[in-house]
């Protein structure tokens, strides 16, 4: 029996416009954890140590964040940390245009999760509907940050 590919599902990537300034979407997306959320943004309690960041979100918990490259304004990046859940590197790319800005989101290491085929898959799945509702999160308050 041949081995399934994995490769397809181990990269999200997707993008959006807004309307705002790419400092302003600079300033929202390099606050680690800013998409936990219910589809509305949320401050959250963030506590640092060193590189990592605890982020505390009153509906779903802690959640801890390695803070990888902080390349201002243009590159963050952040690796999900925590007791044997796996980590996948989470990247935003901020790139002014006339007009606004393009943030777009790259989400990779799915395929090296633990657990089976089938769970890896669902975890890809659910982040990559999870990035369309976060990329809207992301312009709808940067876009009413006066």
């Amino acid at each position: 029996m041949a081995a399934t590919d994995t490769s397809a599902f181990d990269r999200i990537d997707k993008s959006i416009e807004i309307e705002a300034p790419a400092e302003r979407v600079w300033a929202f997306v390099s606050e680690p954890g800013w998409f936990i959320n219910d589809g509305a943004y949320r401050p959250h309690e963030i506590t640092h140590d060193g590189e990592v960041s605890l982020v505390r979100d009153p509906v779903h918990g802690d959640f801890g964040f390695r803070t990888v490259a902080l390349d201002a304004p243009h590159h963050a990046a952040f690796r999900w940390v925590g007791e044997g859940a796996g980590t996948t590197l989470v990247e935003f790319f901020v790139d002014a245009r006339d007009g606004g800005t393009t943030l777009r989101v790259v989400e990779t290491g799915f395929a090296s999760l633990p657990g089976s085929e089938a769970e890896r898959r669902a975890a890809f799945d659910g982040n990559s509907e999870g990035w369309d509702v976060e990329l809207g999160v992301a312009r709808t308050a940067c876009e009413a940050a006066v």
